[in-house]
Formats: structure tokens, sequence, C-alpha cells
């Protein structure tokens, strides 16, 4: 394939995106958090063999104990790609996750590389395609030539191609500050809970989480291509561990979508801002409106003081299945540090939100247009 058929990539993401914007908000089946766990690769793609040491099997194994382990909640429904050694094309992986309508969707899969590199990594989905990131997309999206109809099924996309991964990450921006979230629980799960060794949450374009329609990660437990890594993730004792550090992470990330938004807040990078002295004059920033995100949870509270511990001018945003909640409002940048300072006696992770024609921007976006 060729890139010259960036068009298609780009009428294919407007398509997609226009059927994203036709369906209502729904709810998960019987009211249960719904947890799609993918275990990558099977059948004829046994992805990477590093050392002897088969990728797909050991996938499916930590994603099973996922499973098992999250099903004992009754609260939480688990819903499989594959429970045994057959070949799920990507793209079916992710309309069984959008059929369930699901909360999450987790991909498994173990790391390879041509040194000793060794350590976990969990990704979300973004245009972050340089250096390694762009290695590991690449490796995970060529599975798509193992599939019959590749060229039916992602028209247009070439996984050599920067330009082709760029254009999918386009697709699941509405999720990827809650995907990160779950992410960041991962990780911190593998150092605490597993005691291993962490590369961190990274972003890259990979097919099997772009067209989901809720919060996606792709899991790396390891490289089985590093000697001592892949043994002990050949063992029942090191598929275990690791499986225990996802489930704890999910566990984790539901309780906290589902807290009385109280002190604790669901943010995926507050951006540090400097104080400022009560003197300073107005630093009104054309066409950029700022908030201060005070929390998200996964219940409908009415935006009223007495819910947020007395803060005024409260609003709130429905994302996903999540309600985000804000307290002020206002295009002058000191006046809103004041407001954050303010807001974080009661909620110590607020954090500042900006829009521009009513869609949100980076921080450094906002501030950047003060300077034009």
């Amino acid at each position: 394939m060729q890139t010259t058929q960036k068009p298609s990539i780009v009428l294919l993401i407007l398509l997609f995106i226009s059927t994203l914007t036709s369906y209502a908000p729904l709810h998960a089946q019987e009211d249960k958090f719904v947890v799609v766990l993918d275990a990558g690769h099977g059948g004829h793609d046994s992805g990477n063999i590093g050392n002897g040491h088969s990728e797909k099997n050991i996938a499916l194994k930590v994603t099973l104990e996922v499973g098992k382990e999250l099903a004992k909640n009754p609260n939480i429904k688990v819903i499989y790609t594959r429970k045994t050694d057959v070949f799920v094309e990507l793209h079916e992986r992710a309309n069984i996750a959008n059929k369930a309508d699901a909360d999450l969707f987790v991909s498994i899969h173990c790391n390879a590389h041509s040194s000793q590199a060794s350590g976990t990594e969990t990704f979300v989905l973004g245009e972050k395609n340089t250096g390694r990131n762009f290695d590991v997309a690449k490796r995970e999206n060529e599975v798509i030539f193992l599939e019959d109809n590749y060229k039916e099924n992602y028209e247009g996309f070439d996984p050599s191609s920067p330009e082709s991964t760029i254009a999918i990450g386009i697709e699941q921006e509405v999720y990827v500050e809650q995907s990160i979230v779950l992410a960041r629980k991962i990780e911190d799960n593998f150092i605490s809970k597993a005691k291993r060794k962490s590369r961190g949450l990274k972003q890259a374009s990979l097919l099997v989480i772009r067209n989901t329609y809720m919060p996606s990660v792709l899991v790396e437990v390891g490289f089985l291509t590093n000697k001592s890594e892949g043994s002990y993730l050949n063992t029942a004792a090191g598929q275990t561990k690791m499986a225990t550090a996802i489930k704890t992470a999910i566990l984790d990330y539901k309780k906290e979508l589902d807290l009385n938004v109280g002190s604790h807040i669901m943010s995926a990078d507050p951006e540090i801002t400097i104080g400022i002295e009560a003197e300073d004059p107005p630093r009104i920033i054309e066409g950029v409106t700022f908030k201060v995100q005070i929390a998200a949870s996964s219940r409908d509270l009415e935006p009223k003081s007495y819910n947020f511990k007395g803060l005024s001018d409260i609003t709130r945003e429905y994302t996903g299945k999540v309600y985000k909640y804000f307290s002020g409002k206002t295009s002058d940048y000191n006046e809103i540090i004041r407001l954050q300072e303010a807001a974080r006696k009661g909620y110590s992770g607020a954090f500042i939100v900006a829009y521009k024609g009513g869609k949100r921007i980076s921080m450094s976006e906002a501030l950047k247009s003060d300077s034009d």
C-alpha cells in the first residue's frame, strides 16, 4: 500500500467520527461496569517468540487471570475478545467492545526488542509516534497483513507510514484523558505491587484501540527478548503477579469513578501553574475561556455550590461515561490561577483547562494565543 491514499484515510476518519456523533449516551448492560479484555495475537499470529517464549500464549494466560479476578466483583461484567488460541482481526476486537457498550478496553501483549531492553509499558492512543513508540505501533499494526480482507478493513492504512499512524490518533481523542488515568494506575501497580521495572506511559497510534469508543489501553507486560524478563513472564507466578497489578488498577479506576466527588480527582495531566500576587492586573486571553476542573465521576450531581465544598460558578460536562465538574469561567488567566488556588483547598488535584471556540485546547496553545 502507498501513502498516496491519504484522502481515503481522512474520509475513513470523518465517516467514523460522524457515526460516533449519532450515538446517544448509553448505559452499560445490566448497569454493570463492562470490561473487555483483549489477549493480543492468537492462532496463526504468534506475536513475538523472544527466547522461545510465545507471546500469544502468555498474553492469553495473563488476560484470563485478570478476567477471573475481576469477575469476582458482582458489579463487573468481563468480556473477552478471545479465550482460546484463535486469531481475531484487529477491527473485530474493537467491534466486540463497542457492541458491548464497554466501559474499558484493555489489550494485553508482551514486548520485544533487538537489545536486552526490559520493563513494562502501557500505551494510550496518540500522535506521538517518534522513535520507539512508532516502532511499537508499526509492529502491532502489521498484524493486519495476516487478515484476508485487510485492504477492505483498513483502506489506505500503511503501518510503515507515520502519516497513517498520526491520522488514526484523531478518533479516540475524547477518551484519551480517561485512558491516561487507567494507564498510570497500571504502571504504578507494576512498580508497587508486582515490583517490576516500568518504562512508563506512552502514546502511539495503535489500530487495535483506534475504533473503540471508551477508554482504552494497550499493556506490554514485559520483554520476552530479555532473558530474565522472558523467563519470569513464562512462569505461572510471574503471570499472576502481572495480572494482579492490572486487575487492581482497573478496580481502583472504577472505585475512583464511582466515588462521590470528594477530595479525589481523576485528572490526566494537570499542568503546573505559577502562583500570582493578589494585586496582579488582569491578563485577558482573547477568544480563550479558562475553567478549573475539580472532579470527574460517574455520578451525575447537580452543579451546585453545596455539592462542591462551597465553590461557586460550577459547571459540568459529560464525556464518554464520565461527568467532569468545573469551577469558574473567565478569560483572565491571572483570575483563573486565583480560582485554582481556592479550589485546591478542597480539591488538591484541581487544574486549569482551556477552551477556544467551544473546543478544549491545551494550556500551551491557550497561552500561545496571548503572544500571537
